[in-house]
């Protein structure tokens, strides 16, 4: 049997209130073209049992056990009572598995958005830990992201979190409050006032009153980030609790500058790099030891029990771009910012941007495990990662690249496994080779390896969507004694490229391992020179039962850092670029985990139900239930949530997909079955609160508590004042297409998760539970 795990992102929950329109599920609905996509994808028809091979133990009954199934009310009873375990929430926007078109209009005439996690009826949730919290020596993090169980016993365990990333401007209104103490926020803005709050403040001198100030705020700030690790056990109530052993940690952005008994290690060709004493670029004078790991976002759990963590925008704190050694630019390259969320903290404190961008390894039950990063994954901003972990076989670990245009790379090892859940899997890690993804339009594909005899090829501008209508790809920059990447916009500038490059080890230095380490440590733009396909975001990767990967794609806009293919990513109607999203599957030949081609499947899940979309914005993090299906949460940017779109025109033209995603209102959480009479449809099964997003769903070994991390509540505007709120306008559509007008009432900050008036903003942790 194949082992996997992946991660998603998921909210809170508790009962919506009933305005009177409470959402029901009905029979005799038409099967839309979303779902006839989606059981095609499957590889089913309409009626048919589909993903039979994940392994269902039990086809006749959807959704998380949650204890017992839910008994829907109404007279679909009958039929919900068998298929799903709980009574879908009502969502701003209509959906195809809700009320009739023509009553849509009338009931969604109003919606009043709440500041809390919602939840269908019967089901509740707690708090386990929130911002500020003890953890060990030090305190929980902010922005919780991945959550990892690793049970011990049943109903004991260590949950693993992340911290990914400060929200600059609530962090700040919030910080004395929920930390205690002050910061001198004041005075470094007022200082850096003529400068966009921005400062090279690593190249301060060590006395300036100034570098001393926002030395204070980074350090307190890559506090905030990295992982921790807590214990938990669930009480006779059914309710989980923390207990507070000897192996709660902290293993932050900062763990190692002190101690360094809690300084990380490393694994493959990247720590060559590292370690050598004549470098091309900076040198943190650690040797092949990293301090700390910081903007973890998601991650996964091996079938060996330890968890993966994953550096995703560390471009944010530290230098991206390496020389053509990989060794590190001067962290002067990278400036401090007190406005974007306290990005550069990285750079104040002097650390190598080559040591951050890595997948990272945890024992949670080792006290001492201070973490891994596996340099033969990769360095670039990794997303989720899934484990194939079959004995007999190579171990598989995909990853993708979270930005646009970004990758989906597969790292095999040298060796085989022998037993899936022996913790002496981790050493095959240490040996292998890197691979990424060359998606063809006809559904098949090919895995190009990064090594230094692998052909330069790069991706054409002209393949990619762009900005403005003109493809953009990033190389290595053809001066190598500068190192950094290119922008190339035109295709004969991509050719005179691969004509002055042959190989990818023409473009780095050294001898051949030190070569190859510095693909890795450049993996993302030795990947554009090697023509891996650029994609759509892919936000998470997971394994199914039979072997099949499943791939979130966020978004299909193009943007700064490039854009995805133009064959590959369209919509359900060709719309390009499409913003809404989509999933993927991909199946290795002959389901080896080491196989160099495979063929892709796609349906488009993201957009309005009138227009062929299931009734959610930008799917992210997805999971498998062991039934075998799939539960998704959504990654809509804080900026668009309930945004008003009082007309779909703007100055005479239809506004852009990215524009409508203020229909959606918040981000959500959602249940799709894959198998029974149920299977393509879509439903929703929470709401986050206020300006948040739902990560890290992890459910229990029994599926009766689900483990979710709320992040960044009340990130745009902050804590919410006297319970203000404003109503809004929004044309929305019925599922058949016709306009009418919503008034949606929309709280403004946050007051989650105390939820009493004017309490601060804070990210949580909850677990959900049925009452």
């Amino acid at each position: 049997m194949i082992l996997a795990v992946s991660v998603l992102p998921m909210n809170k929950v508790q009962p919506e209130k009933d305005n009177g329109n409470h959402f029901r599920l009905r029979e005799g609905l038409v099967m839309s073209l979303n779902r006839r996509s989606f059981l095609v994808f499957l590889g089913a028809g309409a009626g048919t049992v589909a993903l039979g091979s994940l392994g269902q133990s039990n086809p006749g009954q959807s959704g998380l056990k949650f204890s017992m199934p839910f008994q829907t009310g109404a007279a679909d009873a009958a039929t919900l009572g068998k298929t799903l375990s709980f009574d879908p929430i009502q969502l701003p926007i209509p959906l195809e598995n809700g009320i009739a078109p023509s009553q849509q209009s009338a009931a969604y005439s109003t919606f009043e958005v709440q500041d809390d996690i919602v939840v269908p009826d019967g089901f509740t949730y707690d708090v386990i830990a929130a911002w500020g919290d003890p953890v060990g020596d030090s305190r929980f993090g902010y922005n919780n992201d991945y959550l990892s169980l690793v049970e011990t016993t049943p109903n004991e365990g260590f949950l693993t979190i992340n911290f990914e990333y400060i929200s600059g401007d609530t962090w700040m209104e919030t910080y004395a409050q929920v930390v205690g103490g002050a910061l001198p926020f004041d005075q470094v803005k007022a200082a850096l006032a003529d400068t966009d709050g921005e400062a090279d403040a690593f190249s301060m001198a060590d006395g300036d009153p100034l570098k001393k100030q926002i030395s204070a705020i980074a350090k307190e700030a890559l506090t905030d980030l990295g992982m921790g690790v807590i214990s938990v056990k669930r009480n006779a109530q059914g309710q989980w609790v923390r207990t507070f052993s000897t192996a709660d940690r902290r293993i932050s952005g900062l763990s190692g500058l002190d101690n360094p008994a809690r300084l990380l290690t490393a694994t493959g060709p990247a720590t060559a790099i590292f370690s050598k004493s004549s470098k091309m670029g900076y040198d943190d004078g650690f040797g092949d030891k990293i301090v700390g790991t910081f903007q973890n976002c998601a991650g996964g759990t091996t079938p060996w029990g330890t968890v993966f963590s994953a550096e995703e925008n560390f471009q944010s704190q530290v230098p991206e771009p390496v020389m053509a050694d990989g060794s590190s630019f001067d962290p002067s390259s990278r400036l401090f910012s007190i406005a974007v969320d306290m990005d550069g903290s990285g750079s104040v404190m002097g650390f190598a941007g080559n040591k951050y961008g890595w997948m990272v390894e945890v024992d949670p039950a080792n006290p001492n495990d201070y973490g891994t990063k596996h340099t033969w994954l990769g360095r670039y901003r990794h997303e989720a990662v899934g484990f194939h972990a079959a004995a007999g076989q190579k171990l598989a670990v995909y990853s993708g690249c979270d930005r646009r245009g970004g990758h989906l790379y597969k790292f095999v090892s040298a060796g085989t496994i022998r037993d899936p859940k022996a913790k002496i899997n981790s050493r095959l890690l240490s040996d292998g080779m890197l691979y990424g993804a060359k998606f063809n339009a006809d559904g098949t594909g090919t895995w190009i390896p990064l090594n230094p005899d692998t052909a330069v090829d790069p991706v054409m501008p002209s393949t990619v969507f762009g900005k403005d209508g003109i493809g953009m790809v990033k190389l290595p920059n053809p001066d190598r004694s500068a190192g950094g990447v290119v922008k190339v916009t035109d295709d004969a500038e991509a050719k005179s490229f691969a004509a002055q490059f042959k190989t990818l080890g023409d473009l780095y230095t050294g001898s051949s391992s030190e070569k190859q380490g510095a693909i890795l440590i450049d993996a993302h733009y030795a990947a554009n020179a090697a023509g891996v396909t650029t994609t759509a975001r892919p936000e998470d990767t997971i394994v199914a039962p039979d072997g099949t990967l499943f791939i979130a794609f966020t978004s299909g806009t193009p943007g700064g850092d490039g854009g995805p293919n133009k064959q590959v990513f369209v919509g359900p109607n060709g719309e390009a670029p499409y913003e809404f999203g989509w999933i993927i599957k991909l199946q290795e030949t002959a389901n080896d985990p080491a196989a160099m081609t495979f063929t892709w499947s796609k349906f488009a899940m993201g957009g309005e139900p009138a227009n062929g979309g299931m009734g959610f914005s930008n799917p992210d993090n997805i999971e498998l239930d062991q039934s075998g299906n799939v539960w998704m949460v959504t990654d809509m940017s804080t900026s668009k949530h309930n945004q008003a779109v009082p007309s779909r025109m703007k100055d005479g033209k239809p506004l852009e997909l990215g524009d409508l995603r203020g229909l959606f209102g918040n981000n959500s959480i959602w249940f799709i079955p894959t198998s029974g009479p149920d299977a393509g449809n879509a439903y929703p099964f929470g709401i986050g609160p206020m300006e948040s997003e739902c990560t890290g769903p992890f459910l229990t070994n029994d599926e009766e508590s689900l483990f979710l991390a709320v992040q960044h509540p009340g990130e745009k505007n902050g804590v919410r004042k006297n319970g203000a709120s404003e109503v809004r306008d929004f044309v929305m559509k019925t599922t058949t297409g016709e306009e009418f007008m919503q008034k949606r009432t929309v709280p403004i900050g946050s007051n989650w998760p105390d939820k009493v008036t004017n309490a601060p903003a804070k990210p949580a942790v909850v677990v959900v539970r049925r009452q």
